[in-house]
């Protein structure tokens, strides 16, 4: 039996892509789940549909309590930033200074949302140019977000991504290259699994370089695919949650059951994953 249980479980709703957030709230709510990763983009919210703070907080409100009434909460805020017309490297300053303004929103939207976490990743530099270059950028950029992030008390974990998403920050080494250049108690750490496996890297690893930075866990099977579905088998997951009862970590788990292969019934690989977990790691509740 597991210490981690379904009360600590929280869910990415980006396969819910076709769906509105009703539908994605009512699918949580079916499978007992009260911790709410909260995709900021449509057609669930996208601050660039509201022409002010206050026309934003009021749709944000109204989610809140769409949230509370189902028991529900927001545990981290994900916008979404991974692509144009957002980069925290690209060469176009107005690119860079409407990426540092969105996170500026996005701060704000997190308190209305009761949430103190902020999503991030490095997203992708251009590939034509020198690494170095585009990563220069990147932590410059991150620096000043981090200023504000302390300002409005968030904190923000930084995901490695996989090679073919990003020549920016895709192994510990790189992940531990921003942390120390950025130099923020802001900055933290989210280790996605998948990206980890790819590199041969383990949650053990992560732990003993960053210790309690780790703060947040991109869980899945193999390819993003819902847990038992794919190529991992059933003790190398039960392994990366017996890793984290055995770090004392108590941030739970994020599904991150990202692929377009469910986009038409996100429902059911959420449903297997939830079955999964109880029934064959042992989680309760």
């Amino acid at each position: 039996m597991s210490t981690i249980t379904m009360r600590d479980v929280s869910v990415m709703g980006t396969s819910y892509v076709h769906y509105p957030f009703e539908f994605f709230l009512d699918s949580m709510a079916e499978l007992g789940i009260a911790r709410i990763d909260l995709w900021g983009a449509e057609p669930f919210y996208c601050r660039l549909d509201y022409p002010d703070s206050w026309a934003a907080s009021r749709r944000l409100r109204a989610m809140r309590r769409q949230m509370e009434e189902r028991g529900q909460c927001v545990t981290i805020y994900t916008p979404e930033t991974l692509g144009y017309p957002y980069s925290l490297c690209d060469p176009n300053p107005a690119l860079t200074l409407r990426t540092i303004e969105f996170f500026k929103w996005a701060f704000e939207d997190a308190h209305e949302l009761g949430c103190g976490r902020v999503f991030v990743n490095s997203g992708c530099g251009l590939r034509s140019l020198p690494r170095e270059e585009s990563l220069k950028r990147c932590t410059d950029t991150l620096a000043t977000i981090c200023d504000l992030a302390e300002a409005e008390g968030i904190v923000m974990p930084l995901e490695q991504l996989q090679p073919y998403e990003s020549n920016l920050v895709t192994t510990l080494s790189d992940v531990r290259r921003v942390l120390d250049t950025v130099s923020s108690p802001a900055l933290r750490v989210c280790v996605d699994i998948t990206a980890m496996e790819v590199q041969g890297e383990t949650l053990d690893d992560y732990f003993d370089c960053f210790g309690d930075k780790v703060e947040w866990i991109h869980y899945s099977d193999s390819h993003h695919e819902a847990v038992g579905l794919g190529s991992y088998g059933r003790e190398k997951l039960a392994g990366f949650i017996r890793t984290l009862e055995e770090r004392g970590f108590e941030n739970g788990i994020d599904l991150e059951i990202n692929d377009s292969i469910y986009w038409e019934d996100p429902h059911a690989p959420h449903e297997a994953t939830c079955r999964y977990l109880r029934e064959e790691l042992g989680l309760e509740g």
